[in-house]
């Protein structure tokens, strides 16, 4: 059973996740542990959240939601450093971070963007995001809209 919990880069278990994501040539995790040691991101503004995945005892998943940076628009959010292990992939890690992530945003936001590997576009498409066109700082957008 995988437990979902409010996360910082400190948590035990998390240098093995950002080995593993690193060994995989990605560097989400280590943007989130350089943005949170420097400061510049610690998800600490309205609406922001960073959460992590256990199963068990182990850090398997990491992702969380800011305002979203690269977008003026004021209710814009910003779905940030989706990662699962490996071995914990295929096992609704993902679409449980992602869920979470997106329950309670449409208090803060109109909508959640994303920059995601191509790798992962089918994966976002299925959570409901749409494929934006044009490049820029986002692949996808969920609509929170009511």
């Amino acid at each position: 059973m995988i437990r979902l919990a409010a996360f910082d880069p400190d948590a035990a278990g998390f240098s093995a996740l950002l080995a593993e994501s690193q060994s995989e040539g990605h560097r989400m995790v280590l943007r989130l542990a350089e943005n949170w040691a420097d400061g510049s991101n610690r998800f600490a503004l309205p609406g922001e959240i960073m959460l992590g995945a256990w199963s068990g005892d182990v850090l398997v998943g990491v992702c969380g939601r800011n305002v979203e940076p690269y977008d003026p628009y004021p209710r814009a959010g910003r779905v940030r450093h989706l990662y699962v292990a490996h071995g914990a992939r295929r096992d609704g890690v993902g679409r449980a971070l992602i869920s979470a992530i997106c329950d309670g945003a449409a208090g803060h936001f109109d909508y959640l963007n994303t920059n995601a590997p191509e790798t992962a576009f089918a994966f976002y498409e299925r959570m409901g995001f749409v494929r934006l066109e044009g490049g820029g700082h986002a692949t996808h957008r969920l609509s929170l809209a009511q």
